[in-house]
């Protein structure tokens, strides 16, 4: 979302300074101004610049007045029978208001040339005296005096077109009264017939025109704002229109625009749902039917809606006026920083979500989803389909009370399928399950190791070199960690236990003495300190090493920060708000910690390179203050000091992925209290755009990427922990 000014109203789009990239402007009824945010071609904009109009703004429309290949800004003023217009420097600027009259309550205004001479003219719909206004251009930015034209009760909205084919433009009014739409033919010298009628829906608020069964003669879309619904009027090409056939909406549409959104050369309807905070989207089937609508989340209370591709990918994109927010939306079409929908996959009888992950279970090439249902004790398998679609969930029990709190994968019986092991927090065990070819599991019965204590932690890695997965368990209330080593069809030797330090909360695996041998390392949360445990390569451990870190340390991560192919460690210090570095010898050992501030609370930690200096970056999640911190890597251990950016509520995990397929990192953050993903878009240059936050489940607690419908554009992927999805 982009900050407007007071009660936008509508919303169009142009380019206001030449540079081929979408801008738009916004008509400000609350403060008696425009706002213009210039595009910067990647789908984020600059902060608004206001221009003042007069007394409450309505609508807009954008058209080059003065011939000077620079767009201008034409404004219906609601209240001051006027209209304004802002004629554009070519900048991004625009002079001052110049005003003309019109009838009473100009309440939509649109821009065509009526009387064939290569000059815009301007038609408004002026609601209290049920008329047109047509102002005739100069071609010099100003305009002749109106003329008016008789309509329905209440014209609310109006637009421009040439409906019967005599190369005249030719006009279409809503009439918000008396459930009409009005049409008046043009006569190509700027007057126009009398009106022509036909019966819409409750109230119509808003109309676009396109051709949308594929006979070259336009039709015609409104916004029936009383009856949730959109009335389609087919054109016979002569000027007549077929009665209006409906399509339900969200409550109280409010606004309509037209455009291609699925890239089949079949128009499709958007629609502003004025009541429920929402846009529906009709996708065309070519024939003049559409499918049902596909919601989306928008700003409080949207008022306008407009179309245009505001990051230059080729796909038209949305953008809607929240009149109460003072905001606008921007929707980024599929894979330009932005999910085209949120998919929202119920868990059945699964309940309490606790850790899932992302494979390909049963090699069809698409990627799946394991998810640990903790309330229900069952994992749950979420194969996927090509469109990025997913089958419902098959569930396989982990036993009674199990509570199954973390899942990980690996090949335990060396059949080149994925295979699952589980922690159950309830029954102390770890459960295994067997992978078959089709996605199916096996659960092995004599696999279910039983401890003392409560495990919570999973992972897997093959630390013999055997060519098998082996697990690694970390648990509530002991100090050590222990490791299964596979020995034969998925089964397990007994548990080796392992002392790290106390409370150890976070494991991550690597090769930290460059032997080919997995080692671990462990974060000890009432200790101040991380475990590194050296593998001997046979599914056995020396002893701990201990280091120091900052307090409470929740999260380890493993990469290598100064590019001498070993294997360092980053920390994130729930207490003292900062991250460790500790910098591997590559011998097995770490030098002291270097730490670096960060935010309040910092959650999780993910890399990437930034600002593609080919050295890796740090992004943490703060869950106090709401922010990500941005530490960028100089290639030898060391970082810059943090930059921050603004997330939602408690930021808990985050990832990193291409979203915008422009070869520049971006960020994914999960937001546990509000309920929503921030997606930051990266510059490449080591800092990101505001946040774009897209709706989720409730308690978001884990997000992953992955390319979920083989398009080659990534997704994203959240484990919604409070209503099981």
């Amino acid at each position: 979302m982009y900050s407007t000014g007071p009660n936008p109203s509508y919303v169009a789009a142009g380019d206001f300074n030449n540079d081929t990239r979408l801008d738009i402007v916004v008509a400000n009824s609350g403060s008696d101004t425009v706002s213009v945010l210039l595009g910067y071609g990647n789908g984020s904009f600059a902060n608004q610049t206001t221009y003042p109009t007069g007394l409450y703004p309505y609508s807009i429309a954008v058209g080059d007045f003065n011939n000077d290949t620079r767009l201008d800004i034409v404004v219906g003023k609601y209240s001051g029978n006027n209209i304004s217009v802002l004629l554009g420097h070519g900048n991004g600027s625009f002079a001052n208001h110049m005003t003309y009259s019109t009838g009473e309550n100009p309440r939509s205004v649109a821009v065509g040339d009526f009387n064939n001479d290569t000059r815009l003219d301007i038609v408004v719909a002026n609601e209290y005296n049920n008329t047109v206004s047509v102002l005739l251009g100069y071609g010099n930015g100003s305009f002749k005096n109106q003329m008016r034209y008789s309509t329905g009760a209440r014209p609310y909205f109006i637009a421009v077109s040439d409906f019967n084919n005599d190369t005249r433009l030719d006009i279409v009014v809503v009439n918000s009264l008396g459930n009409t739409i009005s049409i008046l033919l043009g006569y190509g010298n700027g007057s126009f017939e009398n009106q022509k009628t036909y019966q819409a829906g409750s109230a119509p608020y808003s109309v676009a025109i396109g051709d949308f069964n594929d006979d070259t003669r336009l039709d015609i879309v409104v916004a029936n704002y009383g009856g949730d619904t959109v009335s389609v009027f087919f054109g016979f090409g002569d000027g007549f229109f077929a009665s209006g056939q409906q399509y339900s909406t969200g409550s109280f549409p409010s606004s309509v625009a037209v455009g291609d959104f699925d890239n089949n050369n079949r128009l499709d309807i958007v629609v502003t749902n004025w009541l429920g905070d929402t846009i529906s989207v009709l996708l065309g089937y070519g024939n003049g039917s559409f499918a049902n609508q596909m919601t989306y989340p928008i700003g409080y209370v949207p008022d306008s809606v407009a179309v245009g591709d505001f990051n230059n990918d080729t796909r038209l994109d949305i953008v809607v006026a929240n009149n109460k927010n003072n905001t606008v939306s921007v929707l980024l079409r599929y894979d330009k920083g932005a999910l085209a929908k949120e998919i929202t996959l119920a868990s059945s009888d699964g309940f309490r979500l606790r850790s899932f992950v992302v494979f390909d279970f049963n090699n069809d090439t698409l990627l799946d989803m394991g998810i640990a249902n903790y309330g229900t004790n069952n994992i749950g398998i979420i194969l996927g389909h090509r469109n990025g679609t997913f089958e419902k969930q098959m569930h396989f029990s982990t036993g009674f009370n199990s509570h199954p709190s973390s899942i990980a994968i690996g090949d335990f019986n060396t059949d080149n399928k994925a295979d699952i092991a589980v922690a159950n927090h309830g029954t102390k065990n770890v459960g295994l399950f067997l992978g078959k070819e089709d996605g199916t599991f096996e659960s092995l019965e004599s696999g279910d190791y039983v401890y003392d204590f409560a495990p919570f932690f999973i992972a897997a890695g093959d630390f013999n070199n055997d060519g098998r997965s082996e697990i690694v368990v970390a648990y509530d209330d002991i100090d050590n960690v222990d490791v299964l080593v596979a020995y034969d069809a998925g089964s397990f030797v007994m548990q080796t236990i392992h002392s790290t330090g106390r409370a150890p909360i976070c494991v991550a695996v690597g090769d930290f003495d460059n032997d080919t041998r997995l080692d671990i390392v462990i974060a000890n949360y009432y200790d101040d300190t991380i475990s590194v445990l050296l593998g001997y390569g046979n599914g056995s451990f020396a002893n701990q090493k201990t280091y120091r870190t900052g307090s409470y340390p929740q999260f380890v991560a493993v990469s290598d920060f100064n590019n001498d192919t070993r294997l360092d460690i980053v920390v994130a210090n729930q207490l003292d708000n900062t991250v460790s570095i500790l910098l591997g010898y590559g011998n097995g050992f770490f030098a002291d910690q270097m730490t670096y501030p960060t935010g309040d609370n910092p959650k999780f930690v993910a890399m990437g390179d930034f600002n593609n200096d080919t050295r890796l970056d740090i992004v943490v999640s703060n869950g106090n203050n709401n922010t990500v911190s941005i530490l960028l890597g100089y290639g030898n251990g060391s970082f810059t000091n943090q930059t921050t950016y603004s997330t939602g509520s408690n930021p808990s995990s985050v990832a990193v992925g291409d979203f915008n397929n422009d070869t520049r990192s971006d960020i994914v953050v999960a937001n546990t209290n509000n309920n929503t993903v921030s997606v930051l878009l990266g510059y490449g240059n080591g800092s990101f755009t505001n946040q774009m936050t897209y709706s989720t489940g409730s308690n978001p607690s884990s997000v992953g990427v992955g390319d979920f419908d083989n398009d080659t554009r990534l997704d994203i992927v959240v484990a919604n922990v409070d209503d099981n999805t």
